[in-house]
């Protein structure tokens, strides 16, 4: 009798932290427990336990000019900023999902806290792109871009000039990561 019980307990914290880690994982069309199909009225009961606010877009210069809902958690840590693809429609699915917590990682260990090498030795940069202050890295694999400081790179310039993926060094730190879905 008291071997099943223990087997009881090992086999519920087990289950318990595989729900967890799904909390918080990263793939392509998949944001912890958000999917393509996702709408945006369903992100109340997704992150009941959390804080959403919305910021709707307004024609306003000032103000944001797309929609975006900002997720926090309890202690309030920004965890991800999640963008529809029809502005003003709860009924939206979602265009992207920008991460801000270090939790949320693929199953090959890819999030905020890796660095460069990580990216290119579990998975292929397509493409690179230079902005005024970033490399953006795209991903088709995962259907994500990720988001390199050119002070990473020892590119003080405020620029656009092209980047070559041998030109970033191994231990340059990720700034962002966004998922897009299709």
């Amino acid at each position: 009798m008291k071997k099943i019980i223990i087997l009881l307990v090992a086999v519920s914290v087990l289950m318990i932290q595989c729900k967890e880690e799904t909390n918080y994982t990263l793939a392509k069309e998949q944001i912890g427990k958000i999917t393509s199909i996702t709408k945006i009225q369903e992100l109340e009961s997704i992150f009941e336990k959390d804080s959403i606010v919305s910021h709707l877009g307004e024609d306003n210069v000032a103000e944001s000019s797309y929609d975006e809902y900002l997720i926090y958690n309890k202690q309030g840590n920004h965890l991800l900023t999640i963008t529809p693809k029809v502005e003003q429609d709860s009924a939206s699915v979602i265009d992207n999902v920008q991460i801000f917590d270090k939790n949320y990682k693929t199953i090959k260990g890819l999030g905020l806290k890796s660095s460069f090498k990580d990216v290119i030795d579990n998975y292929t940069v397509n493409k690179v792109q230079s902005t005024f202050s970033t490399a953006i890295l795209f991903v088709d694999e995962l259907n994500a871009t990720i988001t390199i400081d050119k002070k990473e790179l020892g590119i003080n310039d405020f620029g656009t000039q092209k980047i070559k993926l041998e030109q970033i060094p191994d231990l340059a730190k990720i700034k962002g990561i966004t998922f897009w879905f299709n």
